[in-house]
C-alpha cells in the first residue's frame, strides 16, 4: 500500500461515524478541481516537487496505521480509504482485512474505474459503505478529469446500486464543467439510487490553479440541481464545503 496521509478522527467523512481516514497515493484521474493534487502521481512526490501543487503528503507504512487503529478500537467506529484512487492499491484487499478484523467498518472513495476490484472487495464482504464520483454526463468526463466515459464506470454504477450495501454517488459542481441541463442526465444515469451528494466546489488547492477563484453555483442554482435529481434519487443533499 501507497499510503501517504491519515487524519485521526473524523465526523463527516463516513455518514453516521466517527471515522480515522487514510489517503493513499496514486490517481488515474486528472480533475483539475482535484484538492488532494499531491495524491495524484503514482509514486511519492519528492520534497519541493510542485508539479501538483503543494506537497503535503508523507509516506505512512500499513504497520503505523494498524497500529494506530489497535489503539482506537471502541473509540472509532469506522475507516475511510480514499485518495488518490484506493482501487489501484494492488494490496488493498488484504489491507482492508486487517482492519475489518479489528471490527471497524470499512467506506471507500473511488472513481468507479475499477468494477473487478470493486466487486471481489463487495463479494468478500470488506466494504460496509461505497462512495463513487459521477464526475460529470458520460460526453464529458474527458474534459472533466482526462479519463474517457467507459463501460467499466457504468459497471461500477450497476454493481454499486445492486450490492446490498450503504452508497452514495457524488458529484463536485462547478460551472465550468456542468450545466444546470447536464444533471437530467446524471440522474438517468443513476436512476433508482439511493442517495446522491451535490458537492460544492473549493478553490484553496486544485490541481488546475486556473479554476481559482473561478465562477462557483450560487446556493439557488444547487437547489435546482437538487430537485432535478429528486426525480430519479431517492435522497438527494448538499455539502457546499467539501
Amino acid at each position: 500500500m501507497r499510503i501517504a496521509g491519515l487524519v485521526k478522527s473524523s465526523i463527516i467523512d463516513y455518514p453516521g461515524k466517527v471515522a480515522a481516514v487514510i489517503f493513499t497515493q496514486g490517481c488515474n484521474f486528472r480533475c483539475g478541481f482535484c484538492h488532494n493534487p499531491e495524491l495524484i502521481r503514482i509514486n511519492m512526490p519528492e520534497p519541493n516537487d510542485q508539479e501538483f501543487g503543494a506537497v503535503n503528503t508523507q509516506k505512512i507504512s500499513e504497520s503505523e496505521i494498524i497500529d494506530f487503529l489497535k489503539t482506537r478500537i471502541g473509540k472509532l467506529e469506522g475507516v475511510v480509504i480514499t485518495g488518490g484512487e484506493p482501487t489501484l492499491q494492488p494490496d488493498l484487499a488484504e489491507f482492508i482485512k486487517n482492519i475489518k478484523e479489528m471490527g471497524y467498518a470499512i467506506k471507500l472513495d473511488t472513481n468507479g474505474s475499477a468494477p473487478q476490484v470493486l466487486d471481489s472487495l463487495i463479494t468478500k464482504q470488506l466494504v460496509d459503505y461505497v462512495a463513487m464520483d459521477i464526475k460529470n454526463v458520460p460526453g464529458k468526463y474527458q474534459e472533466t478529469c482526462s479519463y474517457h466515459f467507459s463501460n467499466q464506470i457504468r459497471e461500477s454504477i450497476t454493481l454499486i446500486m445492486g450490492a446490498g450495501i450503504d452508497y452514495e454517488f457524488r458529484t463536485t459542481v462547478l460551472p465550468r464543467y456542468h450545466n444546470l441541463s447536464d444533471f437530467e442526465e446524471i440522474g438517468k444515469l443513476i436512476k433508482g439510487a439511493k442517495k446522491y451528494v451535490i458537492q460544492g466546489f473549493r478553490d484553496e488547492v486544485v490541481l488546475d490553479e486556473k479554476l481559482k477563484s473561478t465562477k462557483k453555483f450560487a446556493a439557488k442554482e444547487l437547489e435546482k440541481i437538487k430537485s432535478t435529481l429528486e426525480n430519479y434519487v431517492k435522497e438527494v443533499g448538499i455539502r457546499e464545503n467539501i
